[in-house]
């Protein structure tokens, strides 16, 4: 590799460097906070929902589904966008659509306007995880990066739960704050993220994959933090020009499948629980109530904290393989082990949502580092679009079959999904701790 004269170059301090990388974090983990808020802020206001717009359950269902419906349209069109014409102006774009569709529903009167809100909502989210994923990823540091990308996981888990937490207490009867306010309120965070976006730069990598090497030279020297930085950008591998069908090409194809159906196999039975935690729990003989559900949420947050403390020392497989086979045998235990002790049943569940949350905090990691530069928005955004199909699949299997089969069936047709997830990633998941992005995509693609 031939030595760059780098005293063309703006130079800037670590302190700088620093101080971008924070700001960049906050606003990119930002959009997936605001996944999280506007999933949980409509549970608590469906029964005004239902009162105030005679809904019937059909209508409240399809309310709910319409952003996860927007993600997955939004996502691999996003993606695809991100790639063709740079991750910067994607950014801006998802989330001021973000805005406007999200003030929108202070003026919303009716369940056909509040769907399509919503569904445009999700949209911009689904441009979110294909474009601000690849973006943190290809600034975060090598030594860094999978406890920067493990951020999103968490910040996931804290807008449910603020989303949820907030309009539960304004629609108590004595606030009784109006629905289209407290749906509304998500406007407030989307409008700040917004503005923290203005003046971020471009991606070097992906001005490099365009040939842009000069501006991406420039981009590294003052963004990124290190002095192997610019050094790894030049061993940066210009390829063709990344098309959707790539990514089931020979080169490609294992990298989609498995980053597609890991994160399907870890958000289906997720969903599914989570989602209906009150019924399981009482399917078992327990009595989850709010705070059968919340304990559930508190464990999967414990689950993304210990991992983003120790992804970058232990690394990526250790969180990858070994919780997917403890969780298939707690699945095969649960719909086998007919007189199972409630406790015994509780405390497996707890360890469910502690392993699944762990092993979820590599379904943000893996997508930025085994897809390149050229296809990496396109290839996130397709998998974030199969997850959703997960999550969908989740949560109509689980209330579904425990009224035809009853909770038993139900827990081995997800052991059965759990394994399928447990054989690709045990095959396939890598050990990308401390590579380079040129590093982990090369030994990924063939």
């Amino acid at each position: 590799m031939s030595t760059t004269d780098t005293s063309q170059y703006e130079k800037t301090s670590d302190a700088f460097k620093k101080r971008f990388m924070w700001r960049l974090i906050v606003v990119l983990i930002g959009g997936m906070l605001l996944d999280g808020y506007i999933l949980g802020v409509i549970g608590p206001v469906t029964p005004t929902l239902e009162k105030d717009l005679s809904l019937d359950s059909t209508q409240i269902g399809l309310v709910a589904a319409m952003a996860l419906l927007g993600i997955l349209v939004g996502s691999p069109l996003g993606g695809w966008a991100g790639d063709k014409w740079g991750r910067k102006p994607l950014f801006m774009v998802d989330m001021s659509l973000f805005v406007l569709a999200s003030a929108m529903q202070f003026f919303t009167h009716s369940a056909e306007s509040l769907m399509l809100v919503r569904l445009l909502m999700g949209i911009a989210i689904g441009a979110e995880y294909s474009v601000g994923w690849p973006m943190m990823s290809e600034f975060a540091p090598a030594h860094l990066r999978g406890r920067l990308m493990a951020t999103v996981n968490f910040a996931w888990y804290s807008g449910f739960m603020i989303g949820y937490t907030i309009a539960y207490v304004l629609s108590l009867p004595s606030i009784n704050v109006p629905w289209h306010l407290i749906l509304g309120s998500s406007t407030i965070l989307a409008v700040a993220l917004l503005l923290g976006r203005i003046g971020l730069p471009e991606s070097a990598r992906w001005l490099w994959n365009k040939g842009r090497k000069e501006e991406a030279r420039r981009i590294a020297y003052k963004y990124l933090q290190g002095d192997s930085a610019l050094a790894d950008l030049e061993e940066e591998v210009v390829r063709e020009k990344g098309r959707f069908s790539e990514l089931f090409s020979p080169k490609y194809i294992r990298a989609t499948v498995f980053v597609s159906w890991f994160w399907f196999c870890n958000v289906l039975p997720y969903f599914g629980i989570a989602t209906f935690a009150d019924e399981v729990l009482k399917q078992y003989g327990l009595s989850g109530g709010l705070a059968g559900g919340v304990g559930l949420s508190f464990v999967s947050v414990v689950g993304v904290v210990i991992t983003m403390w120790l992804i970058d020392k232990a690394g990526r497989r250790v969180f990858t393989v070994p919780p997917q086979w403890i969780v298939l045998v707690l699945f095969v235990v649960l719909g086998i082990w007919s007189g199972a002790p409630a406790p015994l049943v509780l405390v497996m569940f707890l360890v469910f949502s502690l392993l699944n949350a762990m092993n979820g905090v590599l379904t943000s990691v893996y997508p930025g580092e085994v897809f390149p530069t050229e296809v990496r928005g396109i290839g996130t955004g397709f998998a974030a679009a199969i997850s959703r199909l997960g999550a969908a699949a989740g949560t109509f299997l689980v209330p579904v079959g425990i009224s035809a089969w009853g909770i038993k069936p139900v827990m081995l047709i997800l052991a059965v999904i759990v394994a399928s997830g447990a054989i690709v990633s045990q095959l396939w998941a890598p050990e990308t701790k401390g590579k380079s992005l040129a590093e982990t995509a090369a030994g990924f693609s063939h």
